[in-house]
């Protein structure tokens, strides 16, 4: 298993986790609800028949009384009690600023609060019926105590809060671990483009005394030894610009690609032939020695995917409206899995036994942060073609910018 599908199934069974935690933290909070809820309905029935009990027995004792009314008293419950007609008869448990219109008539209160807090009752549980000994319908409304009220919406608030928390928690560690990665990676290149420097130019010392002593000029080993050595210098000049902000320029896309096509097809298997089509004058901003750099990831990967004989063609078109450049490499190889378009371009995933899975990773970082253009699968089918586009501005859009 390679590190980034490790890393991806680590974060699966993390996410899992914490599903089962929450999961676990709602259900318990909706089983203390419940038992509460329970407790609160006994309550409101109880109070409601003690009510009932004063109402009828009127030649009870007096300690008799007394005990019914401690507990009715004892039972605070928000409730509203009304007639069949739901005329409210009586309150218990609500805002005493809003009066008491019951025993203080000539008062005034406010029948909006009472009907809202009807309302909300009727909303929350079935009403509670008392028939009273002369064949009357009383009907107790409750509505659920302020500790229940907050203990349903508690879960909620918890895991909004952890979640708000874990989700700042995680945006500062990743970047703060992107910029620790991005300081090494940094780093490494430019010390890669400085041990680079010493040999480059010795090799470029030997082909000139080579040259002068056996006269071999124009000798085409001559000249192929000139270009990877020259290549070798672009390479370490890729290095030395990892971590600066590259000059962007108005290049020829077709001439530019046509060049390293030519370069490469020389050093890949005879067995894959190279073609580069589209519109020859088409220009695109680009740092060439980056963006071959890009090109020459692409075209590996391509040519590593056939097997045997194929194709692979780089096809340049350009969209006049939005004012980008589209570069389409196409290969007849073996594909790429739907699931994995955007997995490739992960660091550190590969297919290859031998290869460190950062091509692709890097090609996606020099065009998405050094170009501001694009880079994806555009397309791919098992066994037929795969086409990765990639989107570069137009030289129309720099020059309309700067003028």
């Amino acid at each position: 298993m390679n590190p980034y599908e490790q890393k991806r199934r680590w974060k699966f069974l993390l996410l899992a986790f914490a599903i089962i935690i929450a999961g676990t933290s709602i259900w318990y909070s909706n089983y203390l609800v419940k038992g509460i809820a329970v407790s609160e309905r006994t309550r409101a029935e109880v109070w409601a028949l003690s009510n009932q009990k004063i109402i009828e027995i009127s030649d009870i004792n007096d300690d008799w009384i007394t005990f019914i009314y401690s507990i009715r008293d004892s039972l605070e419950v928000p409730a509203i009690v009304t007639n069949v007609k739901d005329s409210i008869l009586y309150y218990r448990g609500l805002d005493s600023t809003k009066t008491n219109f019951r025993i203080e008539k000539t008062k005034s209160y406010d029948p909006i609060y009472y009907k809202t807090q009807l309302k909300e009752m009727r909303a929350q549980h079935t009403p509670i019926e008392l028939v009273l000994a002369n064949g009357e319908k009383w009907y107790v409304y409750y509505k659920d105590s302020q500790l229940l009220t907050q203990l349903r919406v508690f879960p909620t608030i918890q895991l909004s809060v952890i979640a708000i928390f874990l989700l700042i928690a995680y945006m500062v560690f990743n970047s703060s671990r992107r910029s620790e990665q991005n300081l090494v990676w940094v780093g490494m290149a430019k010390e890669t483009a400085h041990q680079l420097g010493t040999p480059i130019s010795a090799l470029m010392a030997w082909i000139e005394l080579i040259k002068a002593k056996f006269n071999a000029d124009n000798d085409p080993l001559i000249v192929e030894m000139e270009n990877d050595v020259k290549r070798l210098e672009m390479v370490a000049d890729r290095f030395s610009k990892i971590g600066s902000k590259p000059v962007l320029e108005s290049h020829n896309v077709y001439q530019m690609i046509e060049e390293y096509v030519n370069y490469f097809k020389v050093r890949a298997s005879d067995k894959i032939t190279f073609s580069v089509s589209g519109d020859n004058t088409i220009e695109a901003l680009m740092n060439v020695p980056l963006f071959d750099w890009v090109l020459e990831n692409l075209l590996k990967n391509s040519a590593n995917a056939i097997t045997g004989e194929g194709t692979i063609e780089v096809c340049i078109t350009e969209n006049l409206a939005k004012e980008q450049v589209f570069i389409d490499i196409i290969d007849n190889g073996k594909g790429i899995p739907r699931l994995k378009f955007e997995t490739i371009f992960q660091p550190g995933y590969t297919t290859r036994k031998r290869g460190w899975g950062l091509g692709l990773s890097l090609s996606k970082r020099i065009i998405d942060n050094y170009h501001k253009g694009q880079i994806f699968v555009k397309d791919s089918e098992a066994g037929k073609a795969t086409t990765i586009r990639i989107i570069l501005k137009s030289s129309n859009d720099y020059e309309a910018t700067t003028s």
